[in-house]
């Protein structure tokens, strides 16, 4: 069994891979959606990390 930091440390890493995978496979796609989130409202910003977080948290809740 893993402690909790071996698990936050492995979490992160996992997100890591997974945003690098992305910014090396789709480059030009990365870089036409960051334009695009530059251009929306802190509010609108605030809501879509909201979201990440409330799914993440489930996916954490039902994997764990």
């Amino acid at each position: 069994m893993r402690t909790a930091p071996q698990l936050i440390f492995c979490a992160l890493g996992l997100c890591l891979a997974l945003e690098g995978a992305l910014w090396a496979l789709f480059p030009d796609m990365m870089r036409r959606v960051m334009q695009e989130l530059v251009k929306k409202s802190p509010e609108t910003l605030r809501h879509y990390g909201l979201l990440g977080l409330i799914l993440g948290l489930l996916l954490v809740a039902l994997f764990r």
